[in-house]
């Protein structure tokens, strides 16, 4: 009989780089990588270590020094490591310098966010969406992506367009831009139309950081069974779902997830799914409260919604997670001034998130906690827009 012998895949290693400059503190570089780490686990790769450097400005040939590159390619070269990943967009001559002298794989966050959207699109129209950005974000950096590729296929940051079509010149990429744009196009038009169909039902929107528990509250409000995972991305397509609190119906719709220098390609390539957000009559900021950068968070959400035009729209604030979050309790006898880490939930109810906001709720979706709350201030806020749209549809009421 012959010998059965199972042959695993190898798992991507890679190595984070990181830049302290004028414009970002240490401890915003360390929180930034931490949420590289995290992009780069939902890729599929494992992190092996990270490497952090204080500059000026970063190097316009290398992103970082020569030395510290030498560091680094010293210790690729001694662990075997796979993959490096920058936490930054790197032009196309830092890209080719880097490779050069490192010789492994090299991305930075927009190739890794591109290459998650390429895993987690699902329908034609995502594909699409994704395959077009892949594309935009290719051209420039064409002259060292195809010698590179020819050596070795496959693995984060491969997938898509440059898998196959190694031997593409810039004229064919351009065609292709050209016919996957008509494409857009035309799923703009459908999805109009489809939104158009429902009518003047008032709509909702889901908005917010991503992994912030979205969809798993659409699939608490619809009784739905949206896929839901502890990772980012984990939803692309927009879900539109018909929901009744009481005897009000409304529409509610889940969007991709925002993030922090989400690449401009994506936003113009999923212009028709953001379409769902400009086209809401109420936004639900849903705010991931048990993560220490949440504020942040909450302000590059607001950036996103105002480079869509959305800004508009009448927001409430959902303070999601309240079961995860954390904070250290001060002494009674401790004088020195209290810090974020030290405010209970309760402090921050008082603070700026509430008063700032008066239609804000603090709720645990996974926990099934303050969702009545929620519910009474969706049907509050939804009943005013229907009651000025069909005034004489007291019957409902």
């Amino acid at each position: 009989m012959a010998e059965l012998i199972e042959i695993k895949k190898k798992v991507d290693e890679t190595v984070l780089i990181g830049v302290v400059s004028k414009d970002q503190k240490e401890s915003k570089v360390i929180e930034y990588l931490d949420e590289l780490a995290f992009l780069t686990e939902t890729a599929g790769a494992i992190v092996n270590k990270r490497f952090i450097q204080k500059l000026d400005y970063p190097n316009p040939r290398t992103f970082v020094g020569t030395g510290k590159l030498a560091e680094i390619a010293s210790y690729v070269n001694e662990k075997n490591i796979d993959l490096v990943i920058f936490d930054d967009e790197l032009s196309p001559s830092q890209l080719r310098n880097i490779e050069r002298i490192l010789k492994r794989r090299i991305l930075d966050r927009t190739n890794l966010i591109l290459d998650i959207f390429a895993t987690r699109a699902q329908t034609a129209h995502a594909k699409v969406q994704v395959e077009l950005a892949q594309y935009q974000y290719l051209l420039p950096r064409l002259t060292g992506m195809w010698t590179h590729l020819e050596r070795q296929r496959g693995g984060i940051g491969l997938r898509g367009p440059g898998e196959t079509e190694i031997e593409t010149d810039r004229r064919i990429i351009r065609d292709r831009i050209a016919r996957l744009k008509q494409q857009l196009i035309k799923i703009d038009k459908q999805m109009a139309t489809q939104r158009k169909n429902r009518g003047k039902m008032v709509r909702v929107a889901l908005v917010g950081y991503t992994n912030v528990g979205k969809s798993t509250l659409m699939n608490l409000l619809s009784n739905s069974d949206i896929f839901a995972e502890n990772k980012l991305f984990a939803t692309l397509d927009t879900t539109v779902r018909k929901i009744v609190i009481e005897n009000l119906p409304f529409l509610l719709s889940d969007t991709v997830g925002f993030i922090r220098k989400l690449p401009h390609s994506i936003v113009e390539s999923f212009k028709s799914t953001l379409d769902e957000v400009r086209e809401a009559d109420i936004l639900l900021h849903i705010v991931d409260i048990s993560h220490p950068g949440f504020e942040e968070q909450i302000n590059i959400v607001n950036e996103t919604l105002h480079e869509i035009n959305s800004t508009q729209i009448p927001v409430s604030m959902v303070f999601n997670k309240i079961d995860a979050y954390q904070y250290v309790k001060k002494d009674e006898d401790d004088l020195t001034p209290k810090t974020k880490s030290n405010y209970s939930l309760n402090d921050l109810k008082n603070t700026w998130l509430a008063k700032d906001n008066n239609n804000s709720i603090f709720i645990s979706a996974i926990k099934k906690e303050n969702i009545d709350e929620l519910k009474a201030l969706l049907y509050k806020e939804v009943k005013e827009i229907h009651t000025k749209r069909y005034p004489y549809n007291d019957l409902l009421y």
